[in-house]
């Protein structure tokens, strides 16, 4: 990897500089979940900073450029002072990137609104199936009355007060040679450089140029789409006169699953079975994300040890734009032992003769020890205690001897 020169975005998302894709998304999904409008409504700048900074660093060809040339370089790989200032000032307020002394310019030079962007969650059968679904939302939009005038023609003027400014310089004297410049909004026209006379205000929007109208957009949730995938509606965001409307853009936010856990084109499950199963063969179903009932066999010879991983090839998710071609699915096991006692002591004996030979036990030479083996309870005492529950004895008279509860046997 070339020379980091800067390690901003990589600071956003708490990972070092060359940290891998998996090491990405889980720190992009730890800071997602913290951050996510829904819990935190107050992040929402904080939000739109782990968001652009997963999607610098998720991109291979983005976080080259990055890690070369830092935030310059993206600029002018993304087409120069268009489309990715909108979006660092949109994320960063200019704070991150005002040195760069950016404007939001379109590439035909306009200026340019922000972006819009919305979390929409979605569940794991919607991104296994694809979905389309209607999002309702607010937005404004030029006034057709005055044709986002604010009034008849000729009604808008220049505010005298400001110039057209919109903010008002005053100049205070500290001391001799000693001047201050101050800023303020023009109290005239309310900081838009511009005013109209009551009279001849558009009675539609009074004045205002744009009206509220609710917009419902027809959202296309493909298969195999991801956690934090954007889907992006161009020139749907807020219209104002004089400026080109930035984009709607959706986040994609996966909802949690309570039988499946995706890992890119992967799925995993857990199953039970019980010990005859795992060591006789066994057969199960399940429902899939389709709805469709899989059925699993295992052969009777082969046994399933507690814990292992099995996979079924082809039957994972759908590769986003090629569906057809699919992951595989993997199975982890746990297999459930009966309860103590579960048969007579003849039965018992009748099974073991059924089962593999114990190993011998080896003889042993000179003075052993037995102790009594008992069930652990992580939530009892301290480890010591533990212990010494572990060799405890019924006899105070042979512990005083032999150290507290043990018990010695002399061949």
């Amino acid at each position: 990897m070339a020379n980091v020169a800067d390690t901003k975005l990589y600071d956003i998302l708490g990972v070092p500089p060359g940290a891998s894709e998996n090491e990405l998304k889980k720190a992009y999904r730890k800071l997602a979940k913290e951050y996510h409008p829904d819990k935190n409504p107050n992040a929402g700048d904080k939000f739109k900073e782990i968001s652009f900074a997963y999607e610098v660093l998720s991109n291979p060809e983005k976080r080259e450029l990055y890690d070369r040339y830092g935030e310059q370089g993206l600029r002018e790989g993304s087409g120069g002072s268009g489309g990715m200032d909108d979006i660092f000032s949109h994320i960063f307020g200019g704070g991150l990137f005002s040195f760069m002394g950016s404007q939001n310019r379109s590439r035909n030079g306009r200026r340019r609104g922000e972006d819009m962007m919305h979390p929409l969650k979605v569940s794991l059968e919607d991104l296994y199936n694809g979905k389309t679904t209607k999002l309702q939302l607010s937005k404004n939009v030029l006034c057709s009355a005055c044709n986002g005038q604010g009034g008849k023609s000729g009604a808008v003027q220049k505010c005298s007060a400001c110039r057209g400014r919109g903010v008002r310089i005053m100049i205070r004297q500290l001391a001799p040679g000693m001047v201050q410049q101050m800023q303020s909004v023009c109290s005239d026209c309310n900081g838009e450089g511009e005013v109209i006379n009551e009279k001849d205000r558009c009675k539609k929007c009074e004045g205002k140029k744009v009206i509220k109208e609710v917009k419902i957009l027809e959202v296309h949730v493909d298969k195999g789409m991801k956690h934090g995938q954007r889907i992006t509606f161009t020139g749907e965001a807020d219209q104002a006169p004089g400026v080109e409307p930035g984009d709607i853009v959706l986040l994609l936010q996966e909802k949690e699953h309570e039988s499946f856990q995706r890992d890119g084109n992967d799925l995993h499950m857990t199953h039970k079975v019980g010990l005859v199963e795992a060591l006789c063969g066994f057969q199960f179903t399940f429902k899939h994300l389709d709805a469709r009932q899989i059925v699993v066999k295992y052969p009777p010879g082969k046994v399933i040890e507690p814990g292992c991983v099995r996979v079924v090839r082809g039957e994972g998710m759908p590769q986003y734009r090629n569906p057809f071609e699919k992951g595989d699915l993997y199975i982890k096991f746990d297999v459930q032992f009966p309860d103590n006692n579960w048969i007579s002591p003849e039965k018992l004996s009748e099974l073991e003769d059924l089962l593999p030979a114990r190993p011998e036990v080896p003889s042993v030479i000179g003075e052993t020890e037995e102790v009594d083996l008992q069930e652990f309870d992580s939530t009892r005492g301290s480890a010591g205690g533990q212990r010494r529950e572990a060799y405890n004895d019924s006899s105070d008279e042979e512990s005083s001897h032999h150290g507290p509860g043990v018990q010695c046997a002399h061949q």
